[in-house]
């Protein structure tokens, strides 16, 4: 008897009603590297078209050496014939937040590339990533294409396709820098949207997993006080304390009319698989509310 087709990771996870706050990948900086053309199931090591594998893992191992997330870049739609070798470099952390942009001649650059992004120029305007690496998920090529061609209509000098993001059960992923707000089921709305209330100063809570420079439980006790206040704006909700105590974490954020307390309860769920290429189910951290109080 023929062995059915296993359902995509993220109609897996639709169909649990998995949550997605608190899931945002950890990351207080990002460096993103252009490599316009096909991506393999890592576009660092396995694109040898676009990069010598050797090369492409030097260049990963320098940037996460110095404590930063990487993710290969392209734009939207049909590839250029000559490729370029453009770049950002954001830091995300609350209070200084910054991106630098530029462009090397060849992929060699990126190892003499200054960490700092002295190399290159301050960048007003945010850098939109929505993960399209068909070869690490289908669930991010059929869903992440869809979603940032939808943007690129809207913004096109800011929107890039890019490399795993993390989190391919909530495909369509989304990056926005330098603030590092990470989204997820974007082509489930109106993905550009998401972006012009980004312009706006204001995240989405609904689809929003968390900020990549915070923690997890922050992540999570942001968006249950955002649901319960309805204050979406970017900049609220700045953490002051996190406490752990066996599986009850207690967060205090920084609210508008003084501090906020938020209780929760650590999880892990029911074994499952997190993305399509997974063999081995596995269990996932998730944060239950137990109580929120003005202090």
């Amino acid at each position: 008897m023929a062995v059915g087709r296993r359902i995509p990771c993220s109609d897996q996870s639709l169909a649990r009603d998995d949550a997605m706050y608190g899931t945002a990948s950890a990351g207080h900086a990002w460096a993103l590297l252009e490599l316009s053309g096909g991506w393999g199931p890592s576009a660092f090591l396995n694109s040898p078209s676009i990069v010598d594998p050797v090369l492409g893992r030097a260049i990963a191992r320098r940037f996460e050496t110095a404590g930063m997330r990487i993710a290969a870049i392209r734009r939207p739609g049909r590839r250029a014939a000559s490729p370029r070798w453009r770049w950002f470099l954001a830091f995300c952390d609350e209070g200084s937040e910054a991106l630098y942009r530029g462009e090397v001649s060849r992929p060699a650059d990126y190892l003499e590339l200054a960490l700092d992004g002295s190399d290159g120029e301050r960048s007003t305007e945010p850098v939109v990533a929505v993960c399209a690496h068909g070869r690490h998920d289908q669930c991010c090529a059929v869903r992440g294409r869809q979603a940032v061609a939808a943007i690129a209509e809207r913004y096109p000098e800011n929107t890039w396709e890019c490399s795993h993001l993390g989190g391919d059960r909530f495909a369509a992923t989304m990056l926005i820098l330098p603030e590092g707000l990470c989204y997820g089921r974007i082509d489930s709305t109106d993905a550009a949207a998401l972006v012009t209330r980004y312009v706006d100063g204001l995240v989405d809570n609904k689809f929003l997993r968390g900020r990549t420079s915070l923690p997890h439980a922050v992540q999570a006790a942001q968006y249950f006080v955002r649901k319960a206040s309805g204050d979406e704006r970017i900049r609220a909700l700045s953490p002051v304390t996190v406490d752990h105590v066996d599986d009850t974490v207690r967060v205090v954020l920084a609210g508008a009319s003084g501090p906020v307390e938020v209780v929760l309860a650590e999880e892990l769920s029911e074994p499952l698989l997190s993305m399509c290429r997974a063999g081995v189910a596995g269990r996932v951290r998730s944060f239950a509310l137990k109580s929120i109080s003005a202090l």
